[in-house]
């Protein structure tokens, strides 16, 4: 049976630039029971996304944004405790859409069982969950990826980046990736990049820099950060290169207007392409990508970080975290 409360993050303003406590509201509410077709959660771990910040605004986007008042949108990791729903029997491990709070009560709909001897829940919630499926159908479906390419992928050290670039040299790719810092440089080192460039070092430029690591140009570019940082890139491309527009961490916090590609002549020059991408629309094909990443995991091919924060009451916290690229691989606050 499930307790008698639940504890739940509200968003209580619509944030202007980054997110202030004084957004949100943490509340203490009756614990829901099931319905018929329905169960219970026991979220023990949630994902923290840079999408999340998108869902906070009111602009047009991929998904509606979430209202004010409501609980946070978030993917979680849990157990059901409670169950009307003979597909999910208690005792169960599922990921879905379960919100940032203690407790959720599901019918199904976008939630998967899983299984922890197979990997940690938390993996579930990176390399073999949304994040490594970002990264599997957008760099070989969009970005059309072909061995002996030069494949650049931003926010590398990230929990989408760092997938890109291990199952990029696992299909025979050259892999350089853009990270914030020597320690996820030296991580990215670790997992088999071929090179690594630190934007924040003193006296980097990141054009010359790219130059450098790709001297026959970048034949794909799989974009997380926007801003200077894809201009950088598009400098660089190859003949018919592919751009993978995968997000923009940072210009989400931006009070004023998101900041377009100012060098985006260079498509035109090299023939080149710039697709946007969201994963939902694989979602038929998810089973397909999450055999690939699962047997490049079993493999030891593809390896996963976690950065973790506990307590549910340090959501606020964790994700200005997110934001601040404080976290190396994948951010999970755990329950």
């Amino acid at each position: 049976m499930t307790s008698s409360s639940n504890s739940q993050w509200r968003l209580a303003a619509r944030p202007v630039g980054a997110p202030k406590p004084s957004d949100w509201r943490f509340v203490e509410e009756p614990a829901a029971s099931p319905a018929d077709g329905q169960f219970v959660v026991e979220n023990l771990f949630l994902s923290l996304d840079p999408a999340m910040r998108g869902w906070l605004g009111e602009a047009k986007s991929y998904m509606p944004p979430v209202a004010v008042g409501d609980v946070m949108r978030a993917v979680g990791a849990g157990r059901v405790i409670e169950s009307r729903n003979a597909a999910f029997p208690v005792g169960a491990h599922v990921t879905g859409v379960f919100g940032v709070q203690r407790l959720a009560v599901s019918d199904g709909r976008g939630a998967s069982i899983v299984d922890p001897s197979l990997a940690p829940l938390p993996v579930w919630l990176g390399a073999l969950g949304l994040p490594g499926l970002t990264a599997y159908f957008g760099l070989f479906d969009v970005g059309r990826m072909a061995a002996g390419e030069c494949v650049v992928v931003s926010g590398a050290a990230g929990a989408v980046g760092s997938v890109v670039g291990q199952i990029a040299k696992a299909r025979g790719a050259r892999v350089v990736g853009i990270a914030g810092g020597a320690a996820k440089c030296a991580w990215l080192r670790e997992l088999g990049f071929d090179a690594t460039i630190d934007y924040k070092a003193p006296g980097v430029k990141l054009k010359h820099a790219l130059r450098e690591a790709c001297p026959e140009g970048i034949d794909v570019y799989f974009d997380n950060v926007g801003g200077d940082t894809l201009d950088a890139a598009l400098a660089v491309l190859a003949r018919h290169a592919r751009v993978i527009v995968c997000g923009a961490i940072s210009q989400y916090n931006n009070a004023g207007p998101i900041r377009g590609p100012a060098n985006y002549l260079s498509l035109l020059v090299n023939r080149a392409s710039m697709t946007g991408f969201v994963v939902l629309d694989y979602a038929a094909r998810y089973a397909e990508g999450i055999a690939a990443l699962a047997g490049w995991y079993a493999s030891g091919a593809l390896k996963t970080r976690e950065t973790t924060i506990t307590g549910l009451s340090e959501f606020p916290r964790a994700l200005d975290a997110l934001f601040a690229g404080e976290n190396i691989g994948k951010m999970i606050l755990a329950l």
